[in-house]
């Protein structure tokens, strides 16, 4: 394995490397702080070692040891994304091979990037508070010093302490729960995870939280207000799990368990081992499942090469779609994904590096680099070689073998490249013609478009067309039956083709939303494009639901693009700027940040 440094950590990941990790967390909520205390095992890797670099942010380091004698340690500069290197120099030196354990005792910041703390107002039982971290991409040094650097990977051990009438959960396994001894208020929930992952992949969350059995390995998790509701949404749970372990391997993380977030939650879904988090707004878990595979147990050795985790998930995520319900389908969600990368590129700008498939990420803040980009392009890019070397079938044998060379470990662009030419070795000369610099290292669009087959986008072009060519005198022509006829991923699909054309007249707005009725669709996809219509033909009743939007959850793919639609109406300009200012407490601080650089707020 050739180590491959990583630009968005300090640690120094080719000098030692972490293979366990041993967790004590005090959860205190009236502080919003971890009190914490990490015991790092770590294999040193050269001769005459004697100190080490460890990735921080914010946090407040009491106390460092190593082998249980003191250890001096310096915190460096804090650098605008990455935070500070945490300088430790050991009291002995150490050859290559050894081991030594490095203890710290530390607290976390009340704003720790990684963590976001709700007041019970913010909950959906308003009676407690609640706790839940992101560590996704370069998060986790706010909540634990450490390798924070997807390149190290190990296992980990926890017991943390919190209010009896709360119920902790991380991305492990459940090792049971013991009395707080220190304090009869609070009791310890332990965890084991004994599958090393990367550190992005730890998580916690503590709320008034409640569990049902939705299969033989799966619970979902949520308040118990919605935890009947949310049974019933992820029932098909086993089915997909089953689905994936036949094209991708077993599944080896023991359990699957769903955890429904609160609404201000900055993503879909993250695919944290044994412990999926899920915003309400997202139906469909195959793309978390996937990550089991591609993600979680072969994972990408930095952020540059972040579409080896996401391509080969969507990959996977629309193989199951096409086992569970039809080719067609796939083929279709192709069609909406190659939508969403131009969406991606689009924003960026054709010739913004970031829209390279494999970016240079030296002095980039990972959370800016985050777009559709590597999901899409890379699936592009996966199907077009899919295509190349002889279908669904046979592409798909290549990736389980891939997941089955590299299980467990870490791997590079070049060295997923290197394994495709030797599993293809028979069709080198097809996989020569392929442009490899302009699918791994130019801007913009992939240089090939896949043809997809339109049977089920036909319909939505077919509409939108109608739609777009309308005059007023046409309107009378539109019944609800337009409708009745697409099904949820049509009816998104049909939405997105109208925001990639002109505004629509005010007069065509209203006269979509009579016969129609789109306002009361509860379907988020479907609603955050129906109010982006909306705003976008100035349609003024359309601003508040567009904010409150915004502002009930806190989902970056809704929450940016309804935020800067209202800011680009310039009638209502001051109001998404209020409504942002008055609610930003309530978002994610990742998702606050992209938002005020979006609406050209400073500080």
């Amino acid at each position: 394995m050739t180590p491959v440094s990583d630009p968005s950590s300090f640690s120094t990941v080719s000098k030692c490397a972490t293979k366990h990790l041993n967790l004590i967390y005090h959860v205190d909520f009236d502080k919003r702080v971890l009190k914490g205390k990490v015991a790092l095992t770590l294999e040193v890797l050269e001769d005459k070692f004697s100190s080490l670099t460890l990735d921080s942010k914010d946090l407040k380091i009491f106390k460092v040891s190593a082998n249980g004698q003191a250890a001096q340690f310096e915190v460096g500069t804090k650098h605008k994304s990455k935070g500070s290197p945490l300088e430790i120099t050991l009291p002995f030196e150490l050859s290559r091979g050894q081991h030594v354990i490095v203890e710290i005792e530390y607290e976390t910041s009340p704003s720790a990037t990684a963590l976001q703390w709700l007041t019970p107002t913010q909950t959906v039982g308003k009676k407690h508070p609640y706790l839940f971290s992101q560590c996704q991409a370069t998060h986790c040094r706010s909540m634990i010093p450490c390798q924070d650097s997807p390149s190290v990977k190990h296992t980990y051990y926890a017991q943390v302490s919190v209010p009896k009438e709360l119920v902790a959960l991380m991305s492990a396994l459940h090792d049971g729960q013991v009395p707080d001894p220190s304090d009869s208020s609070r009791v310890i929930y332990r965890f084991r995870q004994p599958v090393p992952m990367p550190s992005y992949l730890i998580a916690i969350v503590v709320g008034a939280l409640e569990s049902r059995e939705i299969g033989p390995r799966s619970r979902v998790w949520s308040e118990k207000e919605n935890v009947d509701e949310a049974a019933f949404e992820f029932s098909e749970t086993e089915t997909m799990l089953k689905t994936a372990e036949s094209l991708a391997g077993p599944y080896v993380w023991g359990q699957y368990d769903l955890l429904v977030m609160p609404p201000s939650f900055p993503y879909g879904g993250m695919e944290n081992p044994c412990l999926t988090f899920v915003t309400p707004t997202v139906l469909v878990i195959a793309h978390e499942i996937s990550h089991s595979w591609t993600g979680n147990l072969v994972t990408n050795r930095n952020w540059e090469h972040f579409w080896l985790n996401e391509g080969h998930t969507v990959y996977i995520e629309r193989m199951i779609a096409r086992c569970m319900e039809s080719e067609h389908l796939r083929q279709f969600k192709g069609i909406g994904g190659w939508k969403e990368l131009q969406e991606s590129v689009n924003q960026f700008g054709a010739n913004n590096v970031l829209t390279n498939l494999v970016p240079n990420l030296h002095e980039v803040d990972t959370d800016e680099a985050f777009s559709s980009v590597p999901y899409e392009k890379g699936f592009a890019l996966l199907y077009h070689l899919e295509e190349l070397l002889g279908g669904p079938e046979v592409f798909m044998g290549f990736v389980k073998s891939y997941i089955q060379l590299f299980a467990y470990g870490t791997v590079t662009t070049e060295e997923w490249k290197n394994y495709l030419f030797t599993y293809f070795k028979d069709k080198v000369d097809i996989l020569n013609k392929v442009d490899w610099n302009a699918w791994m290292h130019t801007p913009g669009m992939a240089p090939v478009k896949p043809k997809y087959d339109t049977t089920m986008a036909d319909a939505c072009t077919a509409l939108c067309q109608r739609w777009v060519k309308a005059k007023e005198e046409d309107l009378a022509s539109f019944t609800e039956e337009d409708v009745k006829k697409l099904n949820s991923p049509q009816l998104i699909e049909f939405m997105a083709l109208l925001l990639q054309e002109e505004p629509l007249p005010l007069s065509h707005v209203k006269k979509m939303q009579e016969v129609y009725q789109l306002n009361s669709v509860k379907n988020a996809e479907v609603r955050f494009r129906w109010l982006r219509i909306c705003v976008r033909a100035h349609w003024e009743e359309a601003v508040p639901l567009a904010l409150k939007m915004a502002t009930e959850q806190g989902r970056m793919k809704f929450t940016r693009p309804l935020f800067k639609e209202v800011y680009n109406f310039s009638k209502y300009s001051d109001k998404a700027l209020n409504t942002f200012k008055e609610n930003r407490g309530a978002l994610h601080p990742v998702t606050a940040m992209l938002v005020a650089k979006d609406l050209k707020i400073n500080g």
